[in-house]
């Protein structure tokens, strides 16, 4: 692995290790609490943690995998695992969104009161802080690496936030205000919540495991840094994706018939050098095409001058 890779390794697997850890303190905090207050709210607050533990040992492995080099029988790296584990976290918040919200709904229609809102209360507040604490590491690192992965079990503890101010409202309002109905609903509203969580976490992870092309301002970006270089004419079928750390591009180009492979080979080893310095960890094809060529009228991928294109924009 290059040295970038190496540092992007690191620190996904830190943020891994952090949310392990901090899952195991709320797993045991909300247990305890869970007993002594008998609140649906709280009991959905620890089923969700109990899955962020899994779901985060298996954030783990994904980022672990996907830190892999290309080995024979992957060629293009393993970075497709960060996507399976972030659509494995995608499952355990369905799950536990729907085990949430029947024991809400069961606790709505027979009714009952929770206990020691003093005790939920603690609890919660303590797991706020903690919660804080890795959404703060959690940042920084998705903003340095990208990881799906990360941004998965991240999408996990911005919803743990959620839960645990739900928690002291549901038994703030139970026991100190007298509404007794306040648990459930604020059940229901969790379960509600981990089921929107869980598209939005399962959106980026599909678009990497169907090789998604890049975003529209990265293309254009992409092009008008290729466009520096006056060698190369009618650049097109540009083909985009990203998997894990990597990006993978590859486009056509023209240029006279007449030139020699050598000079060919040495303007595009130059544009290659360019356009993998301003996107790193950037693998990169080029084909080239003779001046004058055109591509089958019938290819479905056929593309205008990405060159035209950029102007046109302008």
């Amino acid at each position: 692995m290059t040295h970038t890779a190496d540092n992007r390794a690191g620190l996904t697997r830190s943020a891994a290790f952090a949310s392990i850890a901090a899952a195991m303190l709320l797993v045991g905090l909300k247990i305890w609490a869970s007993i002594q207050t008998g609140s649906t709210a709280m009991l959905g607050s620890l089923a969700d943690s109990s899955l962020d533990l899994i779901a985060s040992l298996a954030t783990l492995v994904g980022v672990w995998i996907a830190a892999q080099p290309a080995d024979e029988n992957h060629r293009f790296g393993h970075g497709k695992a960060e996507a399976l584990a972030a659509m494995f976290q995608v499952m355990l918040i369905a799950l536990s969104a729907a085990a949430i919200g029947f024991r809400a709904i069961e606790k709505l229609v027979e009714g009952g009161r929770t206990s020691a809102a003093a005790e939920g209360i603690g609890v919660s507040i303590i797991a706020i802080a903690a919660t804080l604490c890795l959404l703060m590491w959690q940042r920084y690192v998705i903003r340095r690496t990208g990881s799906v992965a990360i941004s998965a079990d991240h999408v996990h503890y911005q919803s743990d936030l959620l839960l645990n101010l739900a928690v002291i409202a549901a038994l703030a309002l139970d026991q100190y205000a007298g509404f007794g109905r306040a648990d459930p609903l604020f059940g229901i509203a969790i379960a509600a919540w981990l089921i929107w969580g869980a598209w939005r976490a399962a959106s980026e992870a599909v678009d990497h495991l169907m090789d998604r092309e890049w975003a529209d301002e990265k293309r254009e970006r992409f092009v008008e840094i290729a466009a520096r270089h006056p060698q190369l004419r009618n650049l097109h079928d540009l083909r985009t994706r990203t998997s894990g750390a990597n990006d993978f591009a590859q486009f056509h180009v023209d240029m006279p018939s007449s030139m020699p492979v050598g000079q060919a080979h040495d303007i595009i080893e130059r544009v290659e050098a360019d356009l993998c310095g301003h996107f790193p960890d950037l693998e990169l094809f080029i084909h080239i095409d003779p001046e004058g060529h055109v591509d089958e009228p019938d290819n479905p991928l056929a593309e205008e001058d990405e060159f035209k294109k950029l102007e046109k924009g302008k």
